[in-house]
């Protein structure tokens, strides 16, 4: 296990009213896989620390990572970093955590990426690590948010090119251009992908929409060995 190092913010850059990519220097990062996240670590003038795990944005690059942080209301750590703390200020990480929520090119095969709100920033580690491998294997990534303003990577989504699929699903009010009425996700959202033979999994969102795309992607014939979770909440 790594002990904690300083982290330079270098870079702040808004996705929505309340969600931030937040890039750091890290000096002598030992680099990490796509799935994974870090412990940061705030320290008060007056001895208090406070510590909160951010999943990483990006595949591993020289000593540079970027964190998704998504303003929580009344928070102690995600406001301050989300909107507060200076650039060029420095706080402590320790990283990088987690074996069993990753993927690499690597591992091969088909890909299906299913997030909520701002559980897709592991999502998008994977996503980027796949678009820049030489990879053809068929890729999905179904999005689902509130509302259009909710988005993450919204540029980025957009430009993907055509060997990965990508749908959003509103929840509260659809896109203009939206065929789907907005609401949950239903099976009926799953059934057009690639077959699930194959297939690896991966899910990430508040508790409540990674136990409600679990069972709907069992019910569509996906085994329980294809599925990986994550969730916060």
């Amino acid at each position: 296990m790594h002990g904690w190092r300083r982290a330079r913010l270098t870079e702040r850059t808004d996705q929505t009213a309340t969600g931030r990519t937040l890039r750091f220097e890290v000096p002598r990062w030992p680099g990490h896989l796509p799935g994974q996240h870090v412990d940061v670590r705030l320290t008060a003038d007056d001895g208090y620390q406070a510590v909160r795990s951010y999943s990483l944005a990006a595949p591993a690059h020289e000593d540079a990572i970027e964190l998704g942080v998504q303003a929580v209301p009344g928070g102690e750590v995600s406001p301050y970093l989300a909107d507060v703390l200076p650039v060029d200020a420095e706080v402590e990480v320790k990283g990088p955590l987690g074996g069993w929520f990753v993927w690499t090119p690597r591992d091969g095969g088909p890909l299906l990426l299913i997030a909520g709100g701002c559980g897709v920033v592991p999502l998008m580690a994977m996503l980027r690590a796949r678009l820049a491998s030489p990879s053809d294997e068929p890729c999905s990534v179904v999005y689902s948010v509130r509302d259009p303003d909710e988005v993450w990577y919204e540029s980025e989504l957009d430009a993907v090119d055509g060997s990965v699929h990508v749908r959003r699903l509103y929840t509260r009010r659809a896109a203009e251009d939206s065929e789907r009425a907005a609401g949950r996700m239903t099976e009926r959202d799953l059934l057009d992908l690639p077959p699930p033979t194959g297939v690896r999994c991966y899910v990430c969102g508040p508790t409540g929409f990674v136990e409600h795309v679990s069972t709907l992607l069992l019910a569509t014939g996906y085994a329980a060995g294809q599925i990986r979770t994550e969730r916060f909440g």
